[in-house]
Parts: C-alpha cells; sequence; structure tokens
C-alpha cells in the first residue's frame, strides 16, 4: 500500500499572505509542516503542492519535494487532485500547511490498516474533542456531527446538534488531516459544488452531498493551526520556550 502525503501551501491567503513562507526560528513554516509529517513511517512520500513560484523556490532550496499546480484550483481538495495525476499512490494524505508542530502519531492514525476498495469512494477525517466552549462557537471550527458507526453526518461552523434534548453531549470539530483514494479525488474534483457546501463553505460536504460516506476518526489533539500573524507568534513562543527544532 503506498500513502502519499500532499501539503497544499496557497500564497494568497486573506487573512495572511505569504503564510507558508513565514519564519519560525530561522525555517519557513511549510518546512516545519513537511519535516512532522516526514516522521510518520508509514508515508511512503511527502510532496508539497503550491501554485506559487516563490514557495516552490523555497522547498527545493530547503529539499522538499514540491509540485507547482495550476493558480486556479478553487480548492485545495482539487490541487491534491491535480497531484493524484502527476503521483500514482493507493492513498493521499493531507495535511493542511499551517499546524508547524502537528503530531506525526496522530497523523498515522488515519492510516488504515487494510487497502480500501479502489473502485469505491474512500475518505476518512480526524475529529477531536472541543474542550473549550468558545471553540464551539468560533466559524472558523468545523464541528461534525457522526451516526453509530463513525461516519460523519453533517459538518457545520456553528455548533452541532443543537442541545435541547440535553445537555449531555460532547462536541467534536475536524482537525486538518484527511485521506482520499484516487476515486475520492476525482469524485470530488468532477462533482459540482452542492448548496449546503456553497452555505458553510466546507469541502466535505460535498461527498455528504452525493451520498458518500467519511470515516471520521477521534483523536487527542492540542489544535496550533496558524490562521493569523498573532497565532504566528503564539507558535514562536512555544518553539522557542521548549527548545524545539525542525526536522525537514
Amino acid at each position: 500500500m503506498k500513502v502519499v502525503a500532499v501539503i497544499p501551501a496557497r500564497y494568497h491567503s486573506s487573512r495572511f499572505p505569504g503564510k507558508p513562507l513565514a519564519l519560525i526560528e530561522t525555517e519557513p513554516m511549510i518546512a516545519w509542516v513537511y519535516g512532522q509529517v516526514k516522521q510518520v513511517k508509514e508515508i511512503d512520500e511527502v510532496v508539497v503542492a503550491t501554485d506559487n513560484l516563490e514557495i516552490k523556490k523555497v522547498c527545493q532550496e530547503k529539499g522538499m519535494q514540491v509540485i507547482l499546480t495550476k493558480e486556479d484550483h478553487p480548492t485545495s481538495t482539487e490541487r491534491v487532485q491535480e497531484v493524484s495525476d502527476f503521483i500514482d499512490a493507493d492513498l493521499y494524505l493531507v495535511v493542511n500547511g499551517d499546524e508547524p508542530l502537528i503530531d506525526p502519531k496522530m497523523i498515522a492514525k488515519i492510516i488504515p490498516k487494510a487497502l480500501p476498495a479502489s473502485d469505491k469512494v474512500f475518505v476518512a477525517n480526524l475529529m477531536t474533542k472541543i474542550k473549550d466552549p468558545v471553540e464551539a462557537v468560533d466559524f472558523t471550527n468545523i464541528k461534525v456531527v457522526t451516526d453509530r458507526f463513525s461516519n460523519a453526518m453533517f459538518f457545520s461552523r456553528s455548533p452541532i446538534p443543537y442541545p435541547k434534548g440535553s445537555m449531555d453531549y460532547d462536541y467534536y470539530k475536524h482537525v486538518g488531516v484527511l485521506i482520499y483514494n484516487k476515486k475520492a479525488l476525482d469524485f470530488f474534483a468532477n462533482t459540482p459544488k452542492g448548496s449546503c457546501e456553497r452555505i458553510e463553505d466546507v469541502n466535505e460536504i460535498r461527498f455528504l452531498e452525493n451520498g458518500e460516506k467519511i470515516k471520521m476518526i477521534p483523536v487527542e489533539s492540542k489544535s496550533l493551526s496558524v490562521d493569523t500573524p498573532k497565532d504566528l507568534e503564539h507558535i514562536r513562543r512555544i518553539v522557542k520556550e521548549n527548545h524545539l527544532s525542525c526536522y525537514h
């Protein structure tokens, strides 16, 4: 079973332009993410997927595998699908490029023990319990509810489910680590965006609106994603205080 990890890296972020190249100590953030992913022994290959020549140049200088993709991809999932046209693999593991301290052991938990059927859509996503009530109402945290078989029922930027009948419930949010087979990526790229996906602006809803399943895997995770320059300063403090190193 060949597993290729893809790290989408877009330069023009609305809240933080140039984010993948922001320095943490002496290394760009994309190198920190790459280094964390490289530590997962079940992954055969790691590649950065970017639409930006400057990011590509920095990756090459740092010895990281990188592919320059089209600029007009509406989502990161389409960017990964383009990579799948160039690199053959059984599974494509996607890690967001804005979590420089993501735990390699957590990433490994999304890789299935057995190879899923290649003739069916296969998608899995990590999720973690929300422990801070503020996160439940923060629209940047995508909440998820699952059925009895740990398949996603819906994703929302609103707190779901609504606690009308009981307050005895743990809220979960998705973690930016997903895995797809080629059929799933092609399905996504060739299927129009539906109304719920358009309203919530959550890519994964495309599968649910078309009757496909997403397996949700619970993990313990401290989300340290970088969405703003303020988040980056927080990461820099953690790295400095804990004497952490980049392993790219």
